[in-house]
């Protein structure tokens, strides 16, 4: 039996009882982010609004052999052309025209818990995630207090199936000056891990945003790496890292220093939007540009401007400015026209969207990642990443009367 069967044969068993006659190189997160630890790299997670990003960087990942995730957060799914139901397929047929190789897991961002209702929804909606091929999970339940945010996560991982990655998240996310603390973290992870929680990665406010940096309004990148190395010190005990939101708008050499600081993960939504709309952007950081109240859209990248005009036309009609970050709910009703363009135009989008993520897989030293995944699943006896950790902590000492922070949130939607 060849390794690469080997390697295949190991694949999560929802993977192989959907996709069993295709080859596909769809693993789990845990074993996406036990070779970013292991090589001390970062995992490139693109957010895919539309299937085409899915596509432009898998084929990046191929040539770099190097382990990504796929995903998209519940609010987008809610008004982007991709959604939990039809990106898992899109993602594996993109992987198929490619010629199938690229090592990726299926990872389901910022499934946001506001309260009960949410998770009851989740605890319905994890078996069709399940169903559907996914194999890796964020659940955001940061807004709430953090015994509320505890409760709330560890009751929706409790339904997580074991060989799933997991990312959990403790203070939202909302720009410059906005830090998570170390009491905050070691509360919620040593929490989770007395009710038998084991995640793979933390989600901490440290100053970035999700979205395009408006310097109009005063907005600057300010991740602060200096609390984040904090963070991940104290919750290595535990056997977590640190997964780095917003990263659309910070310097390229800035990522490169990510994995010095405890950082595995490393999630890029927004630039890849603008990559498909064409929009201008600073080509070190990957921040839309505004000039004149306005994105300005490049003629020769992205989709075609008549359509961008078409866009443009439809904002307008929401009531949307010209540099409004709402501009993202166009996905949702132009999906099918971009899907549709020319095959040259669509040739275009997938250079540029492999080309950038190209950049980042290098800055983030995640070449050669894949291939550390196939060996530890080849080589490990069972399918099941599950990994071997254990109960540390007392329930005792994570009780609501031991919470750090009992603040309310301030009604904002910071989920993506």
């Amino acid at each position: 039996m060849t390794k690469n069967k080997v390697f295949l044969d190991k694949r999560p068993l929802n993977v192989r009882a959907r996709w069993s006659n295709e080859d596909v190189a769809l693993v789990s997160g845990r074993d996406v982010f036990g070779a970013m630890k292991e090589k001390g790299a970062i995992a490139l997670a693109a957010n895919a609004r539309h299937p085409l990003t899915a596509k432009g960087v898998l084929r990046a990942a191929k040539k770099l052999d190097a382990a990504v995730l796929i995903e998209i957060a519940k609010s987008e799914a809610n008004y982007c052309g991709s959604n939990f139901d039809t990106l898992s397929e899109a993602s594996v047929r993109a992987s198929s025209e490619i010629g199938h190789g690229a090592v990726f897991a299926l990872h389901v961002d910022h499934y946001g818990i506001k309260g009960e209702p949410d998770v009851l929804k989740a605890v319905k909606q994890i078996g069709d995630i399940v169903k559907n091929g996914w194999t890796s999970i964020a659940i955001d339940a940061s807004h709430l207090p953090d015994w509320e945010n505890l409760c709330a996560t560890r009751d929706v991982a409790m339904h997580v199936p074991p060989y799933f990655g997991l990312e959990v998240e403790v203070g939202e996310i909302k720009g410059a000056g906005e830090l998570s603390s170390v009491e905050e973290a070691l509360y919620f992870i040593g929490g989770l891990n007395s009710w038998g929680i084991f995640p793979d990665l933390l989600a901490i406010s440290n100053g970035s945003l999700h979205g395009t940096y408006d310097s109009s309004q005063g907005q600057a990148e300010g991740i602060d790496l200096n609390r984040t190395k904090e963070i991940a010190d104290a919750i290595s005990q535990y056997g977590v890292s640190i997964a780095q939101h917003g990263i659309s708008g910070t310097a390229i050499h800035k990522c490169a220093e990510f994995s010095d600081f405890g950082i595995n993960k490393g999630n890029v939504a927004t630039l890849f939007q603008n990559v498909l709309f064409g929009i201008k952007m600073d080509q070190e950081t990957g921040n839309a540009i505004i000039e004149g109240d306005s994105y300005v859209k490049e003629p020769d990248k992205g989709i075609p401007l008549s359509l961008w005009n078409e866009i443009v036309a439809w904002c307008d009609a929401q009531g949307f400015s010209r540099k409004d970050g709402n501009y993202k709910k166009a996905n949702l009703p132009f999906a099918e026209k971009i899907a549709n363009l020319p095959e040259d135009r669509i040739e275009l989008i997938l250079e540029e969207t492999q080309w950038w993520a190209e950049r980042f897989i290098k800055a983030f030293k995640a070449e050669g990642t894949a291939e550390i995944v196939r060996e530890r699943m080849a080589s490990r006896e069972s399918w099941n990443p599950l990994p071997d950790r254990k109960i540390t902590a007392s329930r005792g000492d994570y009780g609501p009367d031991k919470a750090p922070n009992t603040k309310t949130n301030d009604g904002g939607d910071y989920s993506d």
